[in-house]
């Protein structure tokens, strides 16, 4: 679900802006090709820089009722991404120009689901989703931070704008176990001295 996240995301910004000028790549790749200059095919990067588990609700119970059974399956993977958008455009005011445009973008929409969210649900690689909700919110490192981001992209800092993606769950279909469920207990309590 990780890909089709960061794809959705891509395709909604580039709908947005019109076109095609975010791709997504890894900015470090792309930064070493290029050497100096950090021009690329497109005008802006988006890079997963890492995946967090949401631990809050990581010792939820996952189960499904479903008349009198019940199917048990294992927990549910929530995780919070953070994404960078970098702007590769050699011309340094188009490149803060980009950015102003993706800060806007995300100012209008926060909230992603199937219901509000334009992508390629022909294509092979996202037919496996069915149903989606995460929030994009805006994640301003500290100075010291960043440093530590572009010090471990290998390359020297571009403008950019770090967002992190709350919330993205992850579920396999397996199944643990089936049973029935317990409706009734028989019996007779009394109580000794």
């Amino acid at each position: 679900m990780v890909f089709e996240v960061l794809q959705i995301i891509t395709e909604e910004v580039n709908n947005y802006l019109g076109g095609s000028p975010v791709s997504l790549d890894n900015i470090a790749t792309v930064a070493s090709e290029q050497g100096d200059n950090t021009g690329a095919s497109t005008d802006i990067i988006l890079t997963l820089l890492n995946l967090q588990e949401e631990s809050t609700l990581k010792n939820k119970p996952n189960y499904a009722v479903e008349g009198t059974r019940i199917t048990y399956k294992n927990n549910i993977v929530n995780l919070n991404l953070y994404i960078l958008f970098s702007a590769t455009n050699d011309k340094y005011d188009e490149a803060l120009k980009n950015l102003s445009k993706i800060i806007g973008f995300f100012q209008g929409k926060k909230v992603f689901t199937q219901a509000n969210s334009i992508y390629n649900r022909d294509d092979v690689s996202m037919s496996n989703i069915s149903n989606f909700r995460f929030v994009v919110d805006l994640f301003t490192p500290t100075f010291e931070e960043l440093n530590f981001v572009w010090g471990t992209l290998g390359g020297k800092q571009i403008p950019s704008v770090m967002y992190k993606v709350s919330l993205v769950e992850i579920e396999r279909e397996a199944i643990l176990g089936k049973g029935d469920l317990i409706s009734q207990v028989h019996g007779d309590i009394t109580h000794k001295n």
